[in-house]
């Protein structure tokens, strides 16, 4: 069985308050970015265990703390499911704040539950994602949602980008979600993220913001001139994705895809 396990972009991230248990309360709405995607395959074996393979893009940790072997782990745990072979075919960059790790992880969460005829609700699949991070749960529903608490808790959010063209960059350089949370100042805006998201795009630059911006933009100048180059070349809005270091732009119509490949070859009629 292969899966796209595909990417997402934040709309809007808001740091509301840090808890008790460390963690930090946020708001943002995580929209699906089906065209950028790494492929998950998993395989039923007979052998006890799971063999995983990565291949593509080279990830920055060990095989063992990959997230497809802990997605395997907490499954085998929980259902008992065993013998499976892993292979990852990597294409979305890591450590940019796209949650290519969460989806890659949530895809072997599904891919078990269908091999093995597991028979889970999407409700116990969500629990499960969101057993190994924060954004893993937003891959099982894969449409645009208002997340809130860590990240887990979701509402769906209806959001029609139909028409516009959405390119990503990655910069060279990496941003921690350590250090992009060392730096943040936790704050309630007066006005609602969904409030503000129901505006026209042409209207959210400076109203739709992402708080790690601030810190990681003054860290990183790099990754600070990639949105300001996205906006001199047009975009309706750009922003930093999560916690970086990817920047994306949203374009009005079609028109550009091709001349807009100059800046990334991550270009995407939406």
């Amino acid at each position: 069985m292969i899966l796209r396990a595909n990417c997402k972009i934040n709309l809007g991230l808001d740091i509301l308050r840090r808890r008790a248990d460390g963690y930090h309360d946020l708001e943002t709405v995580m929209f699906p970015v089906r065209g950028l995607y790494d492929e998950v395959e998993v395989e039923r074996t007979d052998a006890p265990g799971a063999v995983f393979r990565s291949e593509g893009l080279a990830v920055d940790c060990p095989d063992e703390a990959n997230l497809c072997l802990k997605a395997f782990r907490l499954m085998r745990d929980r259902y008992g499911v065993d013998g499976v072979r892993i292979r990852l075919a990597k294409h979305v960059p890591f450590g940019a704040g796209l949650g290519g790790g969460s989806a890659d992880a949530t895809a072997v969460v599904v891919a078990l539950d269908r091999l093995f005829a597991l028979g889970l609700s999407e409700a116990e699949l969500i629990d499960r994602a969101a057993e190994l991070g924060s954004d893993t749960a937003f891959f099982v529903r894969n449409t645009p949602q208002l997340c809130t608490g860590r990240g887990e808790v979701m509402i769906p959010f209806p959001l029609d980008l139909s028409g516009l063209t959405l390119v990503v960059v990655k910069p060279d350089e990496g941003v921690s979600t350590r250090e992009a949370y060392a730096g943040v100042r936790p704050r309630v805006p007066d006005v609602s993220l969904a409030e503000r998201l129901r505006r026209p795009v042409t209207e959210w630059q400076g109203l739709v913001t992402n708080d790690f911006e601030a810190s990681v933009f003054a860290a990183h100048p790099a990754i600070r001139a990639v949105k300001e180059r996205l906006l001199a070349e047009g975009a309706l809005y750009a922003s930093m994705s999560g916690s970086g270091s990817a920047v994306f732009g949203l374009f009005a119509g079609h028109e550009k895809g091709e001349e807009l490949r100059a800046l990334s070859p991550f270009v995407f009629q939406l």
